[in-house]
Formats: C-alpha cells, sequence, structure tokens
C-alpha cells in the first residue's frame, strides 16, 4: 500500500493576493484555480510540479476561519519548505521582501532560517545535509 499527504490547506484571507505571494515571492506554482461558485475556488499550489505534496488555498468563509489566518498553528513554524540551494532561495526571497525572523544558522541537520508569509504564518526554509 502506498500513503502519502497529496495536501494541507492553508487559510487565507483572498484567494487572489495569496495565489500573488506565493508564487511571485516564493516562486511557487499554481496547479490548479477552478472556480467552484461565486465565492469558493479550489486553489492548488506547490513549490514545484513534480512536487508530492501541495497547499490548498483556503478563503476563509466564517470568522472562526478568519481568526486562523496567520496562526494556523499557534505561533509556532507552521510548515517546512525544503531547498536544495538554500543561499540562492534564501537571497531570492530577500529580494522580494520576505520577513525572516532571524538569521540563517546551521544546525546539525542542516541549514534553516524561520520566515513568515503574508498573513504571518511561520515557516521554516531548509536545506538538510546530504
Amino acid at each position: 500500500m502506498s500513503r502519502k499527504i497529496g495536501a494541507i490547506t492553508l487559510v487565507v484571507k483572498d484567494y487572489d493576493e495569496a495565489i500573488q505571494f506565493y508564487v511571485d515571492k516564493l516562486n511557487f506554482t499554481l496547479i490548479e484555480d477552478t472556480k467552484l461558485d461565486n465565492t469558493k475556488r479550489w486553489v492548488i499550489i506547490s513549490p514545484s510540479k513534480n512536487n508530492e505534496t501541495s497547499i490548498l488555498l483556503a478563503q476563509a468563509a466564517t470568522p472562526e476561519q478568519e481568526k486562523a489566518i496567520g496562526n494556523q498553528s499557534g505561533n509556532r513554524v507552521f510548515l517546512f519548505l525544503h531547498t536544495d540551494d538554500f543561499w540562492k532561495d534564501y537571497n531570492h526571497m530577500k529580494s522580494k521582501g520576505i520577513s525572516f525572523l532571524e538569521e540563517p544558522r546551521k544546525e546539525p541537520y542542516g541549514t534553516v532560517v524561520v520566515f513568515e508569509d503574508l498573513y504571518g504564518n511561520k515557516w521554516d526554509l531548509i536545506e538538510h545535509k546530504n
């Protein structure tokens, strides 16, 4: 039996601003953007076209969902973006105005830095040691 996590949901304020941020600033790929009704869309993004795990951007539809925007993990690092070229991605993101919460650091597992997305969710950018 083969199993994997195909996608995770990220609650956002607005589909288009979220797509713009992830595609333009983080170099993600827009995999799908399908209108489901007048207010709901099926929006899938991924770090690359071949990535096994994607993010479903879900525009908040209730006050409870709006409260989760930017703090879906209780102020902990929420998502982990793995890279094979830390400094290239870090410098690109920095040039696009991404907010980093610390300086890059070396850890036993690799090079890492914490950054925030447009809503304040915390991410790790990580290049693992081989």
